[in-house]
């Protein structure tokens, strides 16, 4: 019998599921392990707009909750450029990935709702600066409407944790 990275014996060395839940044989005896999943928060974010967390935590996976541009200092929004915004929803993307034990880097996907296509090109540049040569796969999509006054992108996101 091998382990499995998280502990689990298997005699193939790898993590079978059962009901859901991987399960290891051990001796003909098999033993089910439940996996959990956690709220990830962070100190330094406006406070969320509704019965959400900003971010789960589920094994080394991560699932952050759409950011919006406020400022977690003013709990304001900065400005009305887009381009401005796009930086501060990634920066508050970032504190949830870094409360989790990970960072933009390990993103490896995003969904990026903008209230006008237009600003596509704004947001596009600033995206590409904030993520340097990592390019997660990406869904860009204009949105009727987003949660809060004069808010115009919003991001989400999935990473794991190295």
């Amino acid at each position: 019998m091998a382990p499995t990275p998280n502990g689990i014996l298997t005699d193939s060395g790898t993590a079978r599921l059962l009901c859901g839940w991987p399960f290891a044989r051990y001796r003909n005896i098999y033993l089910a392990i439940p996996m959990t999943h956690r709220p990830i928060h962070a100190e330094n974010l406006p406070k969320p707009v509704g019965p959400y967390s900003p971010g789960m935590g589920f094994e080394r996976l991560v699932f952050v909750s759409g950011q919006g541009s406020t400022d977690p200092a003013t709990g304001k929004i900065l400005s009305a450029d887009p381009g401005v915004q796009t930086e501060q929803c990634l920066k508050n993307v970032e504190a949830i990935l870094k409360a989790a034990g990970t960072d933009l880097q390990h993103v490896l996907r995003c969904g990026v709702f903008l209230l006008d296509m237009k600003e596509f090109p704004q947001m596009n540049a600033v995206y590409s600066r904030m993520f340097g040569d990592h390019r997660p796969a990406r869904t860009t999509i204009q949105a009727a409407g987003l949660p809060g006054e004069g808010l115009r992108v919003e991001i989400d996101c999935i990473a794991y944790v190295p």
